[in-house]
């Protein structure tokens, strides 16, 4: 039976196709899951320095709480000072009042180092939300475009399987079974072109009886090194001036 070298052609035109789709295809949750993990990490980045700034917020009224609790301890201290009746009890509250505002005095620093603190993550959370707006649209239309080249490359899968679907009976059950044979053990690629004298894919001479029977198209021929299907290329149309002018 002579061999129709244009549909076997045609079915590793298709085979490759689709192995390429395929491999898109199953890349493309990658390349999402990375634009989601961009914009999660700018979401993050965001929440973080919000929680700075709500545990230095947090600081702050703690710090004001013990002033305020000492300013009280102080202000009770005063009063007793009226009515001490030794001159130790004096001293003694005196020192008290003393140490008190020394520590008011630390509390009040700290204070003053965390609203500086503040505003520096105030500088932070602007500069993390603008980032974030920024990126933002760029990475939602990122995500457009893949979904999209998603919906594209699997329509074009569909159309590859019904195209290799009706292929298939037109090819004779012999030929397929060599075909599906050598596609499994070569990558997928069981057809090799003839360059010149060589086998295109393993880039062997190919001996001149091997050749001419290749060039006849009338029986499958496989490459002795790389065990592929050899085939002719077809003629490539050239155009005419004429043709051109058309």
């Amino acid at each position: 039976m002579d061999v129709d070298f244009a549909k076997l052609i045609r079915l590793q035109e298709i085979d490759s196709e689709i192995h390429q789709t395929s491999l898109y295809l199953d890349n493309l949750p990658r390349l999402i899951e990375e634009i989601d993990r961009k914009a999660q990490a700018d979401t993050l980045a965001v929440a973080e320095a919000k929680d700075k700034l709500a545990r230095n917020q947090k600081r702050r009224r703690d710090l004001e709480g013990q002033v305020k609790d000492l300013k009280a301890t102080i202000t009770k201290y005063k009063r007793q000072l009226n009515e001490v009746k030794t001159n130790r009890e004096y001293t003694g509250l005196l020192k008290e009042i003393e140490d008190a505002q020394r520590q008011v005095d630390g509390f009040e620093e700290q204070i003053i180092t965390e609203m500086l603190a503040a505003d520096d993550v105030e500088e932070e959370i602007k500069a993390a939300l603008v980032k974030q707006s920024q990126e933002a649209a760029v990475l939602r239309k990122d995500k457009e475009v893949l979904l999209q080249k998603k919906k594209e490359m699997e329509d074009r899968r569909a159309r590859l399987d019904g195209e290799r679907a009706e292929l298939l009976p037109q090819i004779p059950a012999d030929q397929q079974r060599l075909y599906q044979a050598i596609a499994g053990k070569k990558s997928g690629v069981a057809m090799s072109p003839v360059r010149g004298d060589f086998c295109a894919m393993c880039h062997m001479r190919i001996r001149p009886q091997m050749l001419n029977e290749i060039r006849d198209g009338t029986k499958v021929t496989v490459c002795e090194n790389c065990g592929r299907i050899l085939y002719w290329p077809p003629a490539k149309a050239v155009s005419t001036p004429e043709s051109k002018a058309e």
